[in-house]
């Protein structure tokens, strides 16, 4: 396996269309839990990441991160937008200086600090029905090196049998049982497309 700029920016680029395809279903996600637009929010940080893309691609993996995180920040309403962009700032720390990324495990490494990102700014602990019940597992499973897609799917769908202890979620308690985190479901999309860019390589 190797990630170059070029495949790391496939893999955004994907993300971006798969999350515009689907701003809808996330929004359907958000409605019971939140305020109903993290579809239309993260719509909003793609689309601008691919304008800024447009009009300069970065040369390298860390500046893509940082464009990327550059446009969640300054798009994306709510707490999707500083949570995304905190992991995406560490992620460009991350890999300053890395030209190709060469193992699952590697890239591992690297997901956990973005997850770590989340964590310090969300103030979340995993279980806590948040994306970092994504990311952690994600970041596991890669370190480990056997990510698939159905462990992206089981952790996405195990939120939504947690009680919500951050963001509007949190104040439904209970009520929260039963719809899975729009976050989680957003992050279950950034890594698919991941591992869809992994195995075409």
């Amino acid at each position: 396996m190797k990630l170059t700029v070029k495949e790391i920016q496939a893999w955004l680029n994907r993300f971006a269309e798969e999350i515009k395809e689907k701003k809808a279903y996330l929004s359907d996600l958000d409605t019971p839990i939140g305020d109903g637009d993290h579809g239309n929010n993260m719509g909003r940080g793609v689309t601008a990441y691919e304008a800024a893309f447009q009009q300069e691609a970065p040369d390298t993996i860390s500046d893509t991160f940082k464009m990327f995180s550059m446009a969640m920040i300054s798009k994306v309403g709510g707490a999707s937008g500083p949570l995304y962009g905190s992991a995406f700032m560490n992620l460009m720390k991350a890999t300053k200086g890395v030209e190709q990324i060469d193992s699952q495990e590697q890239l591992g490494e690297f997901i956990r600090e973005g997850a770590n990102g989340i964590q310090a700014r969300g103030k979340a602990e995993q279980e806590d029905k948040t994306m970092l019940d994504v990311w952690f597992p994600v970041a596991e499973a890669l370190t480990a090196g056997n990510l698939t897609k159905e462990v992206i799917e089981q952790a996405k769908e195990h939120t939504a049998g947690l009680v919500a202890k951050k963001g509007r979620a949190s104040y439904l308690g209970e009520r929260s049982i039963g719809h899975i985190d729009p976050g989680a479901a957003s992050s279950a999309i950034l890594f698919t497309t991941l591992l869809e860019i992994i195995d075409e390589i």
